[in-house]
């Protein structure tokens, strides 16, 4: 069988997966970003809660993906759940630094003259500093996406959603019938999930950047 005729042959299997795969990856990202975001806000201007935050999602990150998922399943069980928690837990450091970092980035002068204009602390975080640190912090968010694709696949050793299955059941029977096929299908699938997410956020980028910011080709 070729491996056109495998994708035809196993279409609905690999589209579902395919659709868990994302939804997966999405759901980790919305919970990583609400919260990452949340604690750059927080931090970004106390050097010792800062530093804690960064090296505790530095540290997360350092720990193997399926040592980590191992390590989760007596918490958490097979599956869904333990999946969204490694994944969520490996999202904070990109999207953590990158909020410090852009915030931390904004010129004190524009600063101050917001402030001379009568807003309050907050109001000047929310309309002048966190506009200007956005496209930054998208960036990492979407560093954190593609990562994420990746490490999805990897859930497969704890029963979790995605085409990291396909992967495991052709490299499980490597050298058999389809071995290959099923292990192109997924590696493949996961890359045209990457191509997609990161079209995505380009787009996001676009529409949620002030023109005045947008860095033209």
């Amino acid at each position: 069988m070729t491996f056109s005729e495998y994708v035809v042959s196993r279409w609905d299997t690999l589209s579902l997966a395919a659709a868990e795969h994302s939804l997966a990856v999405a759901i980790a990202i919305g919970i990583a970003t609400a919260i990452g975001i949340g604690v750059g806000l927080l931090t970004y201007e106390t050097p010792k809660a800062r530093g804690f935050s960064l090296a505790l999602s530095a540290g997360i990150l350092t720990v193997p993906s399926l040592a980590l998922l191992t390590l989760l399943i007596p918490i958490t069980g097979l599956g869904w759940g333990s999946t969204l928690v490694a994944l969520t837990a490996y999202a904070f450091l990109p999207i953590i630094r990158n909020t410090v970092t852009g915030l931390r980035g904004v010129d004190a002068a524009t600063v101050e003259a917001a402030r001379g204009m009568g807003l309050s602390r907050v109001r000047v975080l929310l309309q002048v500093q966190l506009p200007l640190a956005w496209p930054l912090i998208l960036t990492g968010v979407r560093v954190s996406a593609q990562m994420l694709i990746g490490i999805a696949a990897i859930a497969a050793y704890v029963d979790g959603p995605g085409l990291g299955s396909q992967i495991f059941e052709g490299l499980s029977r490597l050298g058999s019938v389809n071995s290959l096929n099923a292990t192109l299908a997924g590696t493949l699938g996961i890359v045209v999930i990457a191509v997609l997410f990161d079209l995505f956020f380009a787009a996001v980028r676009h529409l949620t950047t002030p023109r005045g910011l947008r860095v033209r080709p």
